[in-house]
């Protein structure tokens, strides 16, 4: 699968994250062009009021001042290290604890004061694909992760009708033409299938018949 780049942010919302002084009249002039609103979050108290809850990562961008220290308090996703929106930094002074603030928050850009309006566009091009890349490849990793902790169902789900009579193979198969039918993966059949599987084995000491779910076969 490639991974298709955005290149047109009409419709877009720029929250600029600054204490305005003049310079960022050119980055909402810029913004403005290419179809991005632009609205200043208030900053009381030495902090911004965003209604994070309310961030749409497919429409919104932070962009933010790395001079003002601590002004946006937002918590990044823990396996991705991305924030809820894309976010890019505003750089005055290139101090490292200033870049690593801005890193921290989950900067995918930069921009330099004053800005100049022919930087925009590349910033906001860098920083909104790169948030959606590596959003998209975090989804990758954990489905690929929840699928890699699912193979022990499947193997557990093997071995139970293996118990009950069919070799490897035929067991393998049969879970896999059940979860096509069930229009499930495998893996989250087996689980459903070994959640719903009999524990009880019969007087004679040997394992009770299994019913696949979905299906009237029964392995003996």
């Amino acid at each position: 699968m490639t991974f298709r780049l955005l290149q047109n942010f009409k419709g877009g919302r720029a929250l600029i994250v600054t204490r305005r002084c003049g310079w960022e009249a050119t980055l909402e002039t810029t913004l403005a062009k290419l179809g991005v609103g632009s609205e200043y979050p208030e900053i009381a108290g030495g902090r911004a009021r965003i209604d994070v809850a309310a961030l749409q990562p497919e429409r919104d961008v932070l962009f933010v001042d790395g001079d003002l220290e601590g002004v946006v308090a937002i918590e990044v996703d823990p396996a991705s290290r991305l924030p809820p929106a894309p976010v890019i930094g505003l750089v005055g002074v290139e101090a490292p604890s200033r870049l690593k603030a801005l890193v921290n928050l989950g900067a995918t850009s930069f921009l330099r004061k004053p800005v100049h309006g022919g930087a925009v566009y590349a910033s906001l091009f860098m920083g909104i694909n790169q948030f959606l890349l590596r959003s998209e490849m975090a989804e990758r990793l954990s489905d690929l992760e929840a699928r890699r902790r699912g193979r022990r169902a499947v193997v557990r789900a093997i071995i139970s009708l293996m118990q009950s009579g069919l070799d490897e193979d035929g067991a393998y198969d049969l879970l896999r033409r059940e979860s096509m039918r069930a229009r499930q993966n495998l893996e989250l059949y087996c689980e459903e299938f070994l959640n719903k599987r009999p524990t009880q084995a019969d007087s004679s000491g040997r394992p009770t018949s299994v019913t696949l779910q979905g299906s009237h076969k029964r392995a003996m």
